[in-house]
């Protein structure tokens, strides 16, 4: 992975005004990868979407990094339960046309 597709996490505390700890946190719970490259840390940029749901939904709805674990679990049970219904009714689809 390039240096260029990469954003410091000091960048990002400042950017969005969030402290070190709760990056680090996201990272020890398995919710965020962070890269260490020459003692600084950085995170993957096309990783940012994640980074920002997480953000949003511990600050603004206050959902702790338990919380935040929970509810990407579900995200994704929900994502894999979403394509298993389209397979079927990919399936379905076949003994339906006339």
């Amino acid at each position: 992975m390039n240096l260029e597709d990469l954003i410091a996490t000091e960048e990002l505390c400042e950017k969005y005004k969030v402290e070190h700890t709760f990056i680090r946190s996201l990272n020890e719970s398995g919710l965020i990868e962070v890269i260490t490259i020459e003692r600084r840390e950085y995170i993957p940029g096309d990783k940012m979407a994640e980074f920002e749901k997480m953000r949003r939904l511990h600050y603004e709805l206050n959902i702790n990094i338990e919380g935040l674990e929970a509810v990407q679990r579900l995200l994704k049970q929900v994502i894999k339960l979403q394509k298993k219904n389209q397979q079927l009714k990919n399936r379905l689809s076949i003994y339906e046309k006339d």
